[in-house]
């Protein structure tokens, strides 16, 4: 059973940072990229960045370049998107997902879904 665990959700302030952590288990690791998606209250859900477990490929939606990265553990059954400069149009559900395209942009490319964790940006 694939399973895909998001945690280090919280409140802070513009400006700020948070990690987001994704346990990844019950996948051939290297089939697979990891994806970050968020929803914001009114408004469609979105692909913000994703990265290959084969090869560390990593893509981002332009409206998180330069101030997201993404990243795995050595074992690649943990992955991180650690979020610097935060905005308050950042405030959404983060979601962890997997599929089996390289750039996984839109709920179409995604094969599972993980809960989703609250990140909150207050100006």
């Amino acid at each position: 059973e694939v399973q895909l665990q998001a945690s280090g959700g919280g409140s802070v302030q513009a400006g700020g940072s948070l990690r987001l952590s994704c346990g990844v288990s019950g996948l051939i690791f290297d089939d697979y990229a990891i994806g970050w998606f968020r929803q914001a209250p009114g408004k469609e859900r979105e692909g913000i960045a994703s990265i290959s477990l084969e090869d560390g490929r990593r893509y981002y939606t332009d409206s998180v370049r330069g101030r997201f990265t993404i990243s795995t553990n050595n074992a690649k059954n943990t992955v991180y998107l650690q979020m610097n400069s935060l905005k308050p149009e950042d405030t959404a559900v983060y979601y962890c997902t997997a599929g089996t395209s390289i750039w996984i942009s839109t709920d179409v490319a995604v094969d599972h879904w993980g809960k989703g964790t609250q990140v909150t940006v207050s100006s």
